[in-house]
Order: structure tokens, then sequence, then C-alpha cells
């Protein structure tokens, strides 16, 4: 269905307006599908749609705004920082789910307007995948994507999860999931898309599924970690998954090498949908791990590469595991004899929150501290040089998000918990790196 050119992007409506109280389009439920699906979730990737632009080039902020674009740089760098959002998992499937996803949204909404203290306004919303559950059908981005996020007034780029692209035995090839996924955020024009219905938002026109967006102070590289449950999968370097190209494998490695070559100075964060550490207890007795694991076989290729080519992140987001983690690790690295790397899951943006631990066999479940040493999530052989992996601190009751403020000095992360009090008062952690010792400092 061909849709209007636009010459200018749009994002929120003009003016508030009040949350829905029901779905427009029926959500049935999913259990014959899941039924039907078996075992596949586990084992069937997808191919990685390749991007528009080349992989060494970067995809600007600007051009997310068009032609208001100039005068919105000009307004961050005149502010000294910029302020954006980040969460995943935020698709409702169900009534009870939609009440938690509007919560978050409203909260994300009026947060984004906010230029209180130290914030200015939001720039943009970086989501961490699964906008859509449960199969990244377009019969429900509306519901899902568009209705909640109605008065975001900002762009929203995302990646794609796996419920954004798992594709169910017998869809239709037009109904493909990462088509609908890409044509909503990869669109090679501005328009507004049949998902959209009679909101005004127009597609994103980002160039692929995995990209990097550079703002000013900050450089995001998104990666798609493919459509299983776990793990997250990005190439088939390991030989395990022929449907999967290493095209990501190249991207990453040429955005790194350009980071290098530019002696780009400020945040360069890596984003994926699937986590590279996510809780578990190290002994059985203690219960086993929430509703999603470590993807430990992926985060070595991308560390492999960052070591190869001399630069790392400052930190690394993730979605999936349906609940707030922030790990420190303590590492050697380059000139450096010990850097602090904040590898954060933010999944609690609307779906669902799991907890961290879960009981095995009517043991009860027991939870870590938070400061806990869980280095041996790295597993046997990891390819840094890791003194330690803390999990610094988590929340696995409270829906919540990221507002991550930057500037030439100092990458800050906040985690703020949806719904257990005033919105000044919702920051529920903080970490901030120092940029050019890759320090941890006090807040």
């Amino acid at each position: 269905m061909s849709q209007p050119l636009f010459q200018e992007p749009t994002f929120g409506e003009n003016g508030p307006s009040h949350d829905p109280t029901a779905f427009s389009v029926s959500h049935p439920s999913d259990s014959a599908i899941y039924k039907q699906i078996g075992d596949l979730a586990k084992k069937k990737v997808v191919a990685v749609p390749p991007s528009r632009q080349a992989p060494q080039d970067i995809y600007s902020l600007a051009s997310a705004y068009g032609g208001i674009g100039p005068q919105v740089i000009d307004q961050i760098n005149k502010a000294k920082s910029i302020s954006f959002h980040a969460f995943g998992d935020s698709g409702a499937s169900n009534a009870r789910k939609y009440f938690n996803e509007l919560r978050v949204a409203d909260q994300v909404t009026l947060d984004s307007a906010s230029a209180r203290g130290q914030h200015e306004p939001a720039a943009f919303l970086f989501h961490l995948g699964d906008v859509v559950y449960n199969f990244g059908e377009a019969a429900y981005y509306y519901d899902q994507f568009y209705e909640p996020f109605r008065n975001y007034p900002a762009p929203i780029f995302a990646i794609p999860g796996n419920h954004d692209s798992f594709i169910v035995p017998g869809t239709k090839p037009d109904a493909v999931p990462l088509t609908t996924f890409q044509r909503n955020f990869c669109s090679p024009a501005t328009v507004i898309t049949p998902e959209a219905g009679s909101l005004h938002r127009t597609a994103m026109t980002q160039p692929g599924v995995y990209f990097t967006l550079d703002a000013p102070f900050v450089r995001i590289i998104g990666l798609f970690s493919n459509a299983l449950e776990d793990p997250g999968v990005i190439s088939n370097l390991s030989k395990k998954w022929p449907d999967v190209s290493n095209i990501q494998i190249d991207f990453l490695r040429a955005q790194l090498n350009r980071i290098k070559q530019e002696k780009y100075a400020g945040a360069v964060i890596i984003a994926m949908h699937h986590p590279p550490f996510s809780y578990s207890p190290k002994s059985k007795s203690d219960g086993t791990g929430g509703n999603h694991g470590c993807s430990t076989e992926m985060w070595a290729e991308i560390d492999t590469i960052c070591h190869e080519v001399g630069v790392y992140p400052h930190a690394v987001l993730s979605g999936h595991a349906h609940n707030y983690q922030r790990y420190t690790r303590l590492m050697a690295f380059d000139k450096f004899k010990e850097i602090g790397v904040p590898f954060i899951v933010c999944g609690d943006g609307g779906h669902n929150v799991n907890p961290l631990v879960m009981p095995r066999r009517g043991e009860p479940a027991q939870e870590p501290n938070a400061g806990s040493d869980v280095t041996y999530l790295e597993g046997p052989k990891p390819v840094a040089k890791v003194h330690k992996l803390i999990l610094a601190k988590y929340d696995d009751h409270n829906y919540g998000y990221l507002r991550i403020d930057v500037d030439k000095q100092y990458l800050k992360i906040g985690f703020h918990q949806v719904g257990v009090r005033s919105l000044a008062q919702s920051r529920f952690d903080m970490v901030t790196v120092r940029l050019a010792d890759r320090h941890l400092v006090a807040n």
C-alpha cells in the first residue's frame, strides 16, 4: 500500500490526549500459536537484512529531525549536553499488560519535556527491542506502539527484538515481522505507514535494523541480536547459524575503526536486545535464573573486535530480560590498567516484570545482594582481561526506563521507576562514567 510522502517528519500529536481504555484490535490468546511453534523459538534464526548504508557510515540525529535538524543540534550544543531515553520490551499483549505499558509511555513522555535541574528535554528515545508482541504482527503496531507513544515529542529509534523478528510458520512473505519493522523504523522516505492509523507520527528513516546513531556527545552502535529466545546471535562466526551472515561483524569493525581514526572523544554505547549478562545463581540450590540468561558467545564476538581495533564502549545497553540489572565490569583494556564498564539491562518497559531468580524444585530462590561478585557469568574463557564482574544494582519488581545524560566529560545513566513515586523522585539508580579515563565516579 503506497503512502503519501511528507516534507518533514512528525513525532508527537499536536497537544496531549487521553489514554485509550482498550485495544482497538482484539488481541486473542497466543496459546495455540505457541503450541504450534514448539521449540522453534529456541533454534530458528532469521536472515539479517542489509543496511542501506555502507558499513562505515553513520546516521545523524539531525537527519532524523529533517529540516529543523540543524536547529536541534545547535540547541543541544549550546546546552553543552544531550539527554535521551532508552528501554526495551514495551509491547503489551493483553489488557493487564497494556495498563503497564501506558504507565511507562506516559511517564517517559512527561519526562521527555522536563528541563528541571541539570536535565534538558530528551532528544530521542532508543528502543532496545520487542516493540510489538507476540510476533511483530502489523495489526498490533497501532495498539502497542503508535497509540501508547502518541504524545512522545521526539524521534523513537529501535533495534528489533526476538518478538519483532521471529517468523511464525505459515506467515505470508509480505507479513514477515522484520518487513513490518523496517516499514515503520527503516523507511527510505518520510511517510505515515498503515500501522500508524489516524495518528501523525511518521516512520523513522534509520538505515537498517542495525545502524549507528550519531548525536552530539554520543554515538550509539545498535546491533540486531536475532530471533531466538536465547541466546543472542549477530553472526555465523561460530558456524552454528548458516542462515545468518557476518555483515554485522563487518559493520561493527568498520564503526570502531572510524571511531579510532577520528579520535572520537564522545561517549560510545553499544546496544542490542539480548543481554551479554543476565543473572542466574552460581549454586543450583539457590534457584535458577529469571526468564532469560546471558548471551556469552555473542558478547565474546563483540569483545574480540573491540580488542582487535582498540576501541571499547563506555557502556552496553540491552533489554530482553524483563527487569532492571546493572553490572560493573572491571577490566584491563589498551593503555588502561583498569576501566569500569556498565552493562545495563532495561527490559521492563511495559510488557512484564519478572523476578531475577526463580525457585527450583520447590526450594526458595535466594536473591543476590547488590554488589555481589558474579564473575562466573563471564564463562570459562572471556576475551577480555576481566578483574571482576559485579552485580551493582537491580530492580525486579517495578517497570521503568533509562534517562541518559552526556556531556564532554561524563556519561550518566539513570534508571527511573514508574508509578512508585513522583517523577521528581523516580530515579532508583545512577551510574556515571568519566569519558577520558573510563572510571566510574561518585554521583
